[in-house]
């Protein structure tokens, strides 16, 4: 009797929440792709940052080949990681992901004591600080912490759950600049709040995952004004 060869093991990732897991699912509700069940439980997650991959491989806990691909629109090399895994994809689909989620995405069942770990990865996603000085008030400056999404709906939970932690308010924009956009920004002490939620197991000694460069960023940022995460 003929025995065939063996097909490549299947992909173990834990779906025991953990600050990794849920940090993990962060970049996928931003920035991933799920394929439908009939072509083959497929996860992708594309970024023009490697690092980005490399934590997210990480914190999964799968070595994956980072490739590249191109934009359909701007011909630009992206750097992405893909694999298939049924059990990953259905965890994902059963907290509130989906395949054409870009502007359908809302809730995300994150558990609460995860919820900024999670939020982390958002920020790495599609969120963004920047910072400038007022010239209309001598010595002003003004920073920000920013959530961007072609989804209202999840920038509306976003902003609630972040106003359930911490008591903020924020507020929406919109633009069609690149395409239609919703924006949720933190003004000054209220980004202050969420950054240092954040980022807060550095306090503890426990490192956190995140993007190097705009965690650099925010420490710049904040260190004009005076204040440290």
């Amino acid at each position: 009797m003929l025995i065939g060869k063996r097909g490549p093991k299947p992909r173990i990732i834990s779906t025991q929440w953990s600050p990794d897991l849920a940090y993990a699912v962060g970049p996928i509700a931003t920035d991933g792709y799920l394929s439908s069940p009939s072509h083959g439980h497929l996860i992708d997650l594309t970024s023009k940052d490697p690092e980005q991959l490399t934590n997210f491989s990480k914190c999964i806990g799968l070595k994956l080949k980072h490739g590249k691909k191109s934009s359909g629109f701007s011909q630009k090399q992206y750097w992405r990681v893909q694999f298939k895994s049924v059990l990953f994809h259905n965890f994902l689909t059963s907290i509130g992901l989906s395949q054409a989620k870009s502007t359908t995405l809302g809730d995300v069942s994150v558990p609460q004591e995860y919820f900024f770990d999670f939020l982390r990865g958002v920020f790495d996603g599609d969120g963004y600080s920047h910072s400038y000085w007022d010239l209309r008030w001598r010595s002003s400056f003004m920073y920000y912490v920013c959530f961007s999404s072609s989804s209202r709906l999840f920038l509306d939970w976003l902003r609630m759950s972040i106003n359930t932690h911490l008591g903020v308010n924020g507020h929406m924009t919109f633009t069609k600049k690149g395409g239609h956009c919703y924006q949720l920004k933190y003004a000054k002490r209220e980004g202050l709040q969420i950054l240092r939620r954040m980022y807060m197991r550095e306090k503890s000694g426990q490192e956190v995952t995140c993007l190097s460069r705009k965690h650099l960023k925010v420490r710049k940022m904040l260190a004009i004004v005076g204040e440290r995460l």
